[in-house]
């Protein structure tokens, strides 16, 4: 079924950076549908920190205000769709949805955020956002100076141990497998007080996802309050993809300073166009494309 409304601004995702779009799509008198499956990558976290006059609260708490700010503005809607399906056609860009809708716009902004990979490890994928951490700066003030664990090997390895040294001086570097450090790096951790376990990680033991002991393969069980892991990420679904946008060296899409992909009338912001995932930066981002867009519409229409 092929909504009558032509939009605007069709926006794929309706967490941070999709929502500070639609605020400033709606006070600039725009006609925006958001389209949110409802799946943000920082569900599981407890708190959310780190972003201004917000610090510690909720995901939740933060996604309802925006959608009860946003909604307030007659020409926004939210509407909770899993779009599938993204094609460009007769000047307009139709986006089609696992609920069997088509929702055609005028321009269409991306953002649908990542999708973590998380590795099989028993434990892991229950823990991650609450003692599985992947930044110091949205969760490390809250486990400073308590028994911390690095999962990382080589060069990356080293560099995230270095970062969260800063935290705790009680921490453990586990390579999950023999090191590829060099022996000057191993050497300088050591020299900061950092342990080297290369022992593989075998299951993370959790209480409803707060971490308090690893186990490894060679039967060690070791205490910790928090891990801190980088993990692989891919774009959810392929709508980038569909709609021929490049992608960087990294996966995410290739966009310039106001949020432009290389295909004209496609904008893209939040984590899946930027490596700086915290709320602030996405929220940034989305304002930021949310004004050029309009700025756009203005353009082609005067």
């Amino acid at each position: 079924m092929k909504t009558d409304l032509v939009a605007d601004v069709l926006i794929v995702g309706g967490s941070t950076a999709g929502l500070s779009a639609a605020l400033a799509l709606g006070r600039a008198l725009r006609n925006v549908v958001v389209l949110d499956a409802g799946r943000p990558c920082n569900r599981q976290t407890p708190h959310s920190h780190n972003f201004f006059t917000r610090d510690g609260e909720t995901p939740a708490q933060l996604l309802a205000l925006g959608r009860a700010q946003v909604q307030a503005y007659p020409t926004v809607q939210v509407l909770a769709r899993t779009v599938t399906q993204a094609a460009h056609a007769n000047g307009l860009f139709q986006l089609s949805t696992a609920e069997g809708e088509v929702f055609q716009g005028k321009r269409v902004l991306l953002a649908t955020g990542v999708q973590d990979e998380l590795p099989p490890i028993p434990g892991l994928a229950e823990s991650w956002g609450i003692s599985v951490l992947h930044c110091p700066y949205c969760h490390g003030y809250e486990v400073r100076g308590q028994a911390l664990g690095v999962l990382g090997n080589g060069d990356a390895g080293f560099e995230f141990a270095r970062l969260i040294r800063h935290w705790t001086p009680n921490l453990q570097l586990f390579t999950d497998g023999p090191s590829t450090l060099s022996t000057a790096q191993t050497g300088q951790l050591l020299a900061h007080g950092i342990q080297l376990i290369e022992a593989p990680l075998v299951a993370i033991e959790h209480d409803r996802g707060q971490l308090h002991h690893l186990q490894l393969a060679d039967g060690q069980r070791r205490r910790l309050a928090a891990l801190y892991a980088r993990v692989p990420f891919v774009l959810p679904g392929t709508l980038a993809q569909q709609l021929g946008c490049e992608l960087t060296a990294q996966g995410l899409i290739q966009v310039n300073e106001f949020g432009q992909t290389s295909v004209p009338g496609v904008m893209a912001a939040g984590d899946n166009s930027s490596p700086m995932r915290q709320l602030a930066q996405a929220a940034a981002n989305g304002s930021k494309a949310g004004a050029f867009l309009n700025n756009e519409l203005i353009a082609a229409e005067f």
